[in-house]
């Protein structure tokens, strides 16, 4: 028993499943960064045999001192402007911050610098895979060229600042220099991926009227080709602002009429012009999922995707010259862009157009292998299936060169971190980020230089001031909390198109919180400076006044072999009851009968808490999800309390809309 007299003792420190050497410490950017920003800027030192309190250190200068670290960002990473700023941070408010005012530069000019050094124009800039697993390199001379030809067409063309260019695209290297020419020009990329229906892409790209559509005939997918011709047909019809379509035959068919070459416009030898435009010009704009009635346009600029990418990339992926940087991903998830902003730190870029389980489950593995990717991205998903399959990567292929695998799209359970570590390699660096398309970028994940410890992630980003707040707006640590960001990133949001008065934006982020970024998930920060991620407060599990993550409940269902997958929801009932059943899709051959049932629920209580267990289990033929992959809650939510399918959920977004009719059924079923 502890005295009046005496403190607390602190609960024991977790061990950590993976700590960096002192050499890779010693040889990582941040560090020589943080070096180099203590003699400029005057930031903090690095802390000798303590890692962890030198980045602690380091981060809070980073968000207490704003300017000065967003100046020295752009210093490090020799940014070339144009025309000089007059001030780093002109107007400091959220919404509405001003960065780097009279400032112009180019964002493609950044992405094709590596091209200009003569030693490395001959070496891969790209490395593309299809189904096959075989590379194909596209250099950096070759990479620059094609931008420079394709931006002179577009000029051509009559694409002017500001104009929208438009890719129906997936992963392959003419999205990569259809977008770089179209950044070189200053005009605004937006792009969807090909296994988007019309009704989804008209949904986006209606919004912002795009003059130029590049368009693929088809693509390749799990060993079988799908024709896109007649959706194209339609894209062409519903979109009256297009000037020209640009026709990118992958499955070899000749181009429609009207349309014109994708050969034809990346023929010329041309070295690129690059467009000097203001720091906060729309680079792109992206897309949220749209689950719930239009996608959202997110609108980003040139200057702060061009300075958080480097700085997210260059030091807390520790990425350079020497990488091959490889993230699963199509071009509709925010995760393409970031991708390809590998560039801007000279790495080698690998994209992957395929099935991510084709021929099985092992296929990204077996692609990090083939191109020797030194950092590998997927989803936590991905993992979490190659655990439930067996795989053995660290058996089955040589994976010597990778020294990160990173994980987004949900948070990777602990699980996930073990098998990582046992079935790749002992001291991996195994990186479980957190952000979000709103920013493109994370707010919390990679340090290499801290420790990785189970379920966790490693740290708040620099510039970040990542935070968890309860209900009345005050900062917690190590309990549950809403995750805002306190100071204003530069990636944020310039606007969302057609959203002239700033009402749709100021609700999706600062309505909670007056002048704080509210962005919709629930967050663990530690006292040790780790992050655990519990999954969207917007679906939250609110039982008995204590709220609860349903990523925790997937974490331990998931665990059990029957369970393929598995979808929470908790409904404030009109009688004030609270009805909280858990929706499990079988692993083939599982049957959900009472030995089963009881066995959900005693993995729960003894895991989580008798909170967290169920009100009921049922039994259905798939969990819904947006086209990104990500578990649909809300509108699920909707529907159980009432709302017809049509107003709950926009059909568009949803990979499979006959799901939902199941679960419709579930809500009469529940109300009769």
């Amino acid at each position: 028993m502890t005295s009046a007299n005496t403190a607390p003792t602190p609960p024991p420190q977790p061990e950590a499943l993976w700590r960096p050497g002192a050499d890779r410490i010693a040889g990582a950017q941040i560090t020589a960064f943080q070096e180099w920003a203590a003699d400029r800027y005057g930031a903090p030192r690095t802390v000798p045999g303590d890692p962890a309190a030198g980045y602690t250190a380091l981060h809070r200068w980073s968000v207490e001192q704003l300017e000065p670290f967003w100046q020295a960002v752009a210093e490090w990473f020799e940014v070339r402007f144009g025309s000089p700023y007059e001030r780093v941070l002109a107007a400091p408010a959220m919404p509405g911050a001003r960065w780097f005012p009279g400032a112009t530069l180019n964002y493609a000019e950044h992405a094709l610098r590596a091209a200009e050094d003569p030693a490395r124009a001959d070496s891969p800039a790209l490395l593309h895979v299809d189904e096959t697993h075989d590379p194909q390199p596209v250099t950096w001379g070759e990479l620059r060229r094609q931008v420079g030809s394709a931006a002179a067409a577009l000029r051509r063309l009559g694409v002017r600042p500001g104009d929208r260019v438009s890719g129906y695209l997936p992963n392959v290297p003419q999205a990569v220099v259809a977008f770089l020419s179209t950044a070189a020009v200053g005009a605004v990329w937006t792009s969807c991926a090909p296994d988007f229906g019309a009704r989804s892409v008209l949904d986006r790209f209606q919004q912002v009227e795009p003059v130029i559509l590049f368009a693929v005939d088809g693509y390749r997918y799990g060993g079988k080709e799908h024709d896109r011709g007649e959706t194209v047909a339609e894209l062409r019809r519903e979109l009256p602002t297009l000037r020209a379509v640009v026709h990118i035959p992958l499955l070899g068919t000749p181009a429609p009429e009207g349309a014109l070459d994708w050969a034809d416009l990346v023929a010329a030898d041309v070295a690129p012009a690059f467009e000097q435009v203001p720091f906060d010009h729309p680079l792109w704009v992206l897309y949220s999922s749209g689950t719930t009635g239009l996608p959202k346009a997110i609108v980003q600029s040139q200057g702060g995707i061009l300075l958080e990418h480097l700085k997210q990339l260059g030091l807390h992926t520790d990425l350079g010259a020497g990488d091959r940087f490889f993230w699963y991903t199509s071009t509709g998830w925010m995760m393409w862009n970031f991708l390809v902003s590998g560039l801007l730190v000279g790495s080698t870029v690998v994209l992957y157009d395929g099935s991510p389980g084709f021929p099985d489950t092992g296929a990204q593995w077996r692609v990090a292998e083939r191109t020797r990717a030194t950092f590998f991205g997927t989803s936590a998903a991905y993992v979490m299936a190659c655990r439930k399959a067996e795989v053995h990567p660290g058996r089955d292929f040589d994976l010597s060169r990778v020294k990160c695998v990173a994980t987004t799209g949900s948070p990777l359970p602990p699980d996930g971190f073990r098998w990582l570590h046992d079935e790749v390699a002992d001291n991996l660096w195994i990186a479980s980020v957190s952000g979000g398309t709103d920013v493109c970028s994370c707010f919390a994940g990679a340090v290499p230089t801290l420790p990785v410890f189970t379920g966790e992630l490693q740290a708040p980003c620099l510039g970040t001031d990542l935070q968890a707040w309860n209900p009345h707006g005050k900062p917690v640590v190590d309990e549950v909390g809403e995750l805002v960001v306190t100071n204003p990133m530069p990636s944020m949001p310039i606007h969302f198109w057609n959203d002239p008065d700033g009402h749709r934006y100021r609700e999706s982020y600062f309505e909670m919180f007056p002048g704080v970024w509210r962005h919709g998930d629930w967050i663990t920060l530690t006292a040790r400076g780790t992050v655990v991620i519990h999954g969207r407060s917007d679906s939250t599990l609110n039982r008995q006044g204590v709220r609860m993550g349903s990523a925790d409940i997937y974490e331990v269902v998931e665990r059990l072999p029957e369970i393929r997958e598995s979808l929470v929801i908790g409904l404030e009932e009109p009688d004030g009851g609270y009805w909280m059943p858990l929706f499990v899709h079988l692993a083939e051959g599982a049957a959900l009968d009472d030995t089963l049932r009881d066995r959900i629920k005693r993995t729960i209580r003894e895991q989580l808490s008798p909170r967290h267990v169920p009100d009921e289990i049922i039994e259905v033929p798939g969990v819904p999800h947006t086209l990104t992959g990500k578990r649909i809650e809300v509108p699920v939510k909707r529907l159980l309390q009432g709302t017809p399918l049509d107003k709950a959920v926009n059909p568009g977004s949803v990979d499979d809309i006959a799901l939902l009719r199941h679960y419709e059924r579930v809500a009469r079923d529940h109300a009769s």
